[in-house]
């Protein structure tokens, strides 16, 4: 079996949630618990961090792992979705799991894999933990797919408990109001586990504080811990500087991050307030936190935020995908000083355009497309809707038709824009 057959063979046996969405989710962790007695409980093998959250949980989870990476820890990362290649959604030091590995997994499981009949997320949650354990790796931030609660990754007990924020993502799930997501979210809180919350607000505050207190934990939020300032970001390097206060003692720390999107602001203030509750059992230092924001692309191969793809025109692509990620994204598009702007944009099909699409510039030119998976928005549906809302261009087929056809029509000093769907960016990079 070469490596391209095995995940072949895992997106054809197994629902992935990427691909087909609803058919993929399970409300339960029946299939996460078996898989994990089969390998003998490797989580418990190694410390972990785990991080939910609608927004931000990537960057943050990012953050952390290279902050431990640069204290010299051996760190296991666990992500989700891959961009590019299967292997991005676990690693180890920056390193992907290697192909091989892939093939062996599956050749020496299948049997399992059949009995229990898992779903391709919960598969790739008990590869990643086996793997983590088989390396020894000494800490592992753990992401979680979607909510928590019931997320597969959720059978951890880790050292801290990290929830970026609340959004509107995945809401026929999670519950029709942000306090409901809420509490969804609030289950990775554990017994004797403390936990850090990425914004305070006023409908899912009180959501995170009880459950904080029906475990008997400390819980904080980082916006009240700290703010952080970013500076203008450089459109050649893609480098921003940022400078960090701490609202308690009022000291002032400088920084850069190779991360260049508006949303960092927040997620710099949760990851740093990760690292200050981390540190005290890690010997973290400011050092750590400084150069391991610095260097998060470099230890983690983190792709697709605001990444710079080329210059004349400026080309940047984004994985903001809903309603919150996006209003960042769009309103960092405006401050950009360009002529023209073209806009490479497609949906999945249970997107709720309504909400986003009046987001978006009414000034720039329009190429609407399609990811080339079964969940994608036909380009010419997305096209018509689109027009609802004053927004005009042509539909290709195609991510890279329609990139194709962008850079054919732009000027150096126009900017081309990629986006709306994780899996757009995907096939752009």
């Amino acid at each position: 079996m070469t490596y391209q057959e095995a995940v072949n063979w895992l997106y054809s046996r197994l629902p992935a949630w990427h691909r087909v969405g609803k058919a993929a989710y399970k409300a339960n962790l029946d299939n996460t618990l078996a898989l994990d007695a089969y390998f003998g409980n490797p989580h418990r093998s190694f410390r972990s961090v785990h991080v939910a959250g609608t927004n931000g949980k990537g960057s943050v989870s990012h953050m952390i792992a290279s902050v431990f990476q640069d204290a010299g820890y051996k760190t296991g990362l666990y992500t989700s979705p891959h961009l590019k290649d299967f292997r991005e959604r676990m690693k180890v030091n920056g390193t992907m799991i290697p192909e091989e590995e892939v093939i062996d997994f599956i050749g020496r499981h299948e049997s399992v894999i059949a009995s229990v009949q898992p779903s391709f997320f919960e598969l790739t949650v008990a590869m990643a933990f086996d793997y983590f354990a088989r390396m020894a790796v000494e800490v592992a931030v753990i992401e979680v797919g979607m909510g928590g609660r019931l997320d597969s990754t959720n059978i951890i007990t880790p050292v801290l408990s990290v929830i970026t924020n609340i959004g509107h993502d995945h809401m026929e799930f999670l519950g029709d109001t942000l306090a409901e997501v809420a509490a969804e979210k609030a289950g990775i809180i554990k017994e004797g586990v403390p936990v850090v919350v990425g914004e305070t607000h006023s409908e899912t505050r009180d959501v995170f504080i009880s459950r904080a207190e029906k475990m008997n934990v400390p819980i904080s939020f980082a916006d009240r811990e700290y703010r952080c300032n970013l500076g203008k970001i450089d459109n050649v390097t893609g480098l921003r500087q940022y400078m960090l206060y701490d609202l308690h003692s009022h000291a002032g720390r400088r920084g850069v991050t190779p991360l260049g999107g508006l949303a960092q602001q927040k997620n710099i203030q949760t990851a740093a307030s990760a690292v200050a509750k981390l540190a005290p059992g890690f010997g973290l230092a400011e050092a750590h936190f400084e150069r391991g924001v610095a260097d998060v692309v470099r230890n983690t191969g983190l792709m697709g935020r605001w990444q710079i793809l080329g210059h004349s025109p400026l080309t940047v692509c984004d994985t903001g995908h809903n309603r919150e990620g996006l209003e960042y994204v769009i309103r960092q598009i405006k401050s950009v000083s360009r002529a023209r702007l073209h806009m490479v944009i497609g949906f999945v099909n249970d997107k709720d355009l309504s909400s986003i699409l009046p987001l978006f510039p009414k000034e720039a030119y329009y190429y609407f497309t399609r990811a080339s998976i079964p969940r994608a928005m036909d380009e010419k549906l997305l096209k018509a809707e689109a027009e609802k809302y004053g927004l005009h261009g042509t539909s290709h087929t195609s991510v890279a038709r329609a990139l194709d056809s962008a850079r054919q029509a732009a000027d150096a000093d126009d900017m081309i824009f990629i986006g709306g769907s994780t899996f757009v960016v995907a096939e752009a990079l």
